[in-house]
């Protein structure tokens, strides 16, 4: 019997299947991850999310586990070393905008706003919960995303435009978008009822 999941999760694909099933749309409130997420959805830029996916585990080595703390202090071997890693996506200017939005980080951390906080304020810290019927009906954006590019940008983060930021926002829960008929719908609409 096959489980009924959104659209976009190829047939056959189990680390699609996986990310669909257990990570998509589970709001996320860590301040780290966040920070994670958002930057690999500006690696993404461009490129099919099965890419990443696949170069997850690479980009977490590669990249200190995401700690905005040591990659804000990377220099120009630190990029040198990972523009040489094939397991990551070696683009420069991706790079240069993970170094820079873990220094935006910190710096928002160093003046008490919490990442988490700033970001959950524009939903008023619950998840949005949309009831699409099918894939056709989900939007590739929104004045919300737009919005919240708009403000990550002003604040120096890079490849955040309103697309990449509506896929962020599915992604860690601040939207579910979960059509109504996939079997994660119900849960995930229920963990943001319990917040």
């Amino acid at each position: 019997m096959s489980i009924a999941r959104c659209g976009w999760v190829p047939e056959g694909d189990v680390l699609y299947a996986a990310y669909h099933d257990a990570e998509w749309g589970v709001p996320e409130y860590d301040s780290r991850a966040l920070y994670e997420k958002l930057m690999l959805d500006g690696f993404q830029a461009g490129l099919a999310w099965i890419t990443i996916l696949r170069k997850r585990e690479s980009m977490r080595r590669a990249f200190d586990g995401f700690e905005p703390a040591r990659i804000a202090r990377y220099g120009e071997a630190d990029i040198t070393r990972l523009l040489n890693d094939p397991g990551i996506i070696r683009s420069r200017a991706k790079i240069t905008a993970a170094i820079s939005g873990a220094r935006v980080w910190l710096d928002m951390r160093e003046a008490g706003e919490d990442f988490s906080d700033y970001l959950w304020g524009f939903v008023d810290g619950r998840p949005l919960q949309n009831r699409w019927r099918s894939l056709k009906e989900v939007p590739a954006k929104t004045p919300l995303s737009e919005a919240v590019a708009k403000d990550l940008k002003r604040r120096g983060f890079k490849f955040c435009g309103p697309v990449i930021v509506y896929a962020f926002m599915q992604a860690v829960g601040m939207v579910n978008d979960h059509v109504t008929d996939c079997h994660r719908h119900a849960p995930v609409r229920q963990m943001g009822a319990d917040r």
